[in-house]
C-alpha cells in the first residue's frame, strides 16, 4: 500500500509545476471562510471579551457628557 501511495506521488513530480499552483478561486474561498470563523468566534465570545474590556459599544461616552 505505501509503495503505491509512493509510486503516485513520484508521478505528480512529472507533471507540470505551475499546475501544482493553488487555484486564485481556492485562496478566495479559504480567506473567505477564514473571515467567517473569526466573525463566529467573536460572536459567541462576546460576553467574555465584553467582560474583559476588550469589546464595548461603538461609542463609549461619559455619562457625565450624555443628554438627559
Amino acid at each position: 500500500m505505501i509503495a503505491r501511495l509512493r509510486v503516485l506521488r513520484a508521478s505528480d513530480g512529472l507533471q507540470d509545476p505551475a499546475a501544482r499552483e493553488a487555484s486564485p478561486v481556492l485562496i478566495l474561498v479559504a480567506a473567505v471562510l477564514a473571515l467567517l470563523l473569526a466573525i463566529l468566534e467573536i460572536d459567541s465570545n462576546s460576553a467574555e471579551l465584553r467582560s474583559l474590556g476588550l469589546m464595548g459599544d461603538a461609542f463609549s461616552a461619559d455619562p457625565v457628557f450624555k443628554s438627559p
